[in-house]
């Protein structure tokens, strides 16, 4: 597109992403807790929230007052005991980086696939456009509406891990089953 300058600007770049990562849940799976897509430096652990400046763990810790899970195989075990199912809104974007404010061409993940082989009670979506994706491309499918969470990444700087906790309270509560 041409800017008044007359000299030509266009979208942020980005790369065709494919979502990597396998979903997080078992049968006894109560919450589903989902993201936008994993960041590069998530992709390249192979784990879910694996910048090691991203909260995520730390709240979820946090919420059940453990430690903060170490490996993959910890964090994958913390969802699991504690009943949450964890994966992300989109199957596939274009994006540039980590920035959700790139997306384009979304195209949403299948969460049917979790919410018929688990007792899911509550959706939630970590971040504003995670949210606003699951209603647009995911909810009007399935019928079930999400709790939008703030996110947890470090561009999120203006909240504090205790209050990412407290704002996060209600997964714990619906995990839980109170």
């Amino acid at each position: 597109m041409a800017s008044r300058a007359g000299k030509e600007t266009s979208a942020p770049a980005g790369q065709r992403v494919v979502h990597p990562l396998e979903p997080i849940f078992d049968g006894k799976s109560r919450v589903l807790v989902l993201g936008t897509m994993p960041s590069p430096k998530s992709r390249e652990v192979r784990f879910y929230y694996g910048n090691p400046q991203n909260r995520f763990w730390r709240v979820m810790a946090a919420l059940w007052g453990e430690p903060v899970p170490a490996s993959n195989d910890d964090r994958r075990d913390l969802c699991l005991r504690h009943h949450v199912a964890l994966w992300d809104v989109l199957a596939s974007c274009t994006i540039a980086g980590a920035s959700d404010a790139s997306i384009r061409d979304p195209v949403p993940n299948d969460v049917g696939r979790i919410l018929s082989a688990a007792p899911i009670v509550r959706v939630f979506c970590t971040g504003g456009t995670a949210t606003r994706l699951y209603q647009r491309l995911i909810e009007p499918a399935c019928g079930v509406p999400c709790t939008g969470l703030p996110s947890t990444s470090p561009a999120n700087a203006r909240m504090r891990l205790d209050d990412l906790v407290v704002a996060y309270e209600s997964l714990r509560r619906a995990a839980d089953g109170e």
